[in-house]
């Protein structure tokens, strides 16, 4: 799971595979904005087969790819 987030973010955000780790903060670190969430999103609603809800749409959801498995991961249980 974490790999296919990485590979999103990676060729979504055009940065090189080396700048996203697990604990990297995508929004502080400027790799993802307002629009990289949206696309996010759609990623995860897509490919997991799950619906993010208004009230998850929080940023510590979504900061880091650890985060977002972790979330992931919770809708799925």
């Amino acid at each position: 799971m974490k790999d296919q987030l990485k590979k999103f973010i990676v060729d979504t955000a055009f940065v090189p595979a080396d700048k996203v780790q697990d604990d990297t903060l995508i929004f502080v670190e400027g790799i993802f904005d307002s629009m990289g969430f949206l696309s996010l999103i759609n990623f995860i609603e897509d490919n997991f087969k799950i619906k993010a809800q208004d009230s998850e749409l929080l940023e510590g959801n979504f900061e880091s790819v650890n985060a977002i498995a972790r979330f992931i991961s919770s809708k799925l249980n």
